[in-house]
């Protein structure tokens, strides 16, 4: 009998921990009840009675088991973590909040019998706010456009991996993983399942900005060469240009000298702009500094706390 494992990578989910495994242990027994399975949840440091739940759990079904981190691992590395953790003959990785709807996993599972390693799901619609929604959809098309490697519009991570591609992410050691470029840029073929996404069933979101811009940068620091490229050829079309105004500014007080003043103005006006688009490529390729720096540091994705039913394995 093959085995399926599911993760489930949560923080703050006291709301839905529960349901989720009730759905997911519904689900087995109505659609798929010829695999062995197991749910795996990854817990990043919960504040509220997410772990208290989770041992509850594990308590009534030894098929549900539990990974505490020490600490808040960041929202790629838990995940990633987690899927190495498993060991079905393929692992599904969903949210814990519902917006990867449970009824994807036999599709997942069904395309994975026919042949794929790796079958995901690709939003086509979402019923979260439609301002984040189109500069989603405007992201992806601007890393798509830059990126030497093929990106994944809509891709949150939701999917099936064959244990084969698992190994591949074991093999890998990378520090500072992005999920969606990997399966992307060393992935097998894969089938990709369409699917709205819905709202939150309970709680609230950990994203915010900050959380965002991470994900951006962790993407275009990692697959793109566009902030290198613009700092370079910006810095030379703002030199030539500061060489040009200087050229005009020369002649004309040459051949107006008594009668032409040029002022401090534009002088004030050049340093404020040059200095704030140097700033600005700083901190750019900073970025790229900080990716390169984490990954040198090799430090492991996650600390472990506890983890509990895993003693069987």
């Amino acid at each position: 009998m093959k085995k399926i494992s599911i993760l489930i990578p949560c923080y703050n989910e006291e709301l839905n921990v529960e349901p989720m495994a009730q759905a997911l242990t519904e689900m087995f027994a109505k659609d798929l009840p010829n695999y062995d399975y197991e749910i795996v949840f990854i817990d990043n440091d919960s504040k509220d009675l997410t772990r208290p739940k989770l041992r509850a759990l594990c308590e009534k079904d030894k098929r549900i088991k539990a990974i505490f981190n020490a600490k808040n691992f960041g929202q790629f590395n838990s995940p990633y973590y987690g899927m190495l953790q498993t060991t079905g003959d393929c692992t599904i990785s969903m949210v814990c909040d519902f917006q990867d709807p449970i009824e994807l996993i036999p599709k997942y599972v069904k395309e994975w019998e026919n042949g794929y390693k790796i079958v995901i799901g690709i939003k086509t619609s979402s019923k979260e706010s439609k301002i984040m929604y189109l500069l989603r959809s405007l992201y992806y098309k601007i890393i798509k456009k830059f990126s030497d490697v093929e990106q994944i519009e809509h891709f949150t991570g939701s999917g099936l991996y064959d244990k084969s591609f698992i190994k591949v992410l074991r093999d890998l050691k990378d520090p500072k993983p992005f999920l969606r470029g990997i399966v992307a840029e060393l992935g097998f073929e894969r089938k990709e399942i369409p699917y709205e996404q819905p709202q939150r069933r309970a709680g609230k979101t950990s994203n915010n900005f900050y959380r965002l811009y991470d994900a951006a940068m962790l993407s275009i620091t990692s697959y793109t060469k566009i902030g290198l490229r613009i700092a370079t050829i910006g810095g030379a079309i703002f030199s030539l240009c500061s060489l040009l105004v200087a050229l005009v500014y020369f002649i004309l007080k040459l051949c107006w000298w008594d009668s032409f003043p040029a002022g401090m103005a534009p002088v004030v006006i050049g340093m404020f702009v040059l200095g704030s688009v140097q700033m600005f490529f700083i901190g750019f390729l900073g970025e790229y500094i900080l990716n390169i720096n984490d990954r040198i540091m090799n430090r492991p994705l996650v600390v472990e706390a506890e983890r509990i039913n895993f003693d069987e394995d």
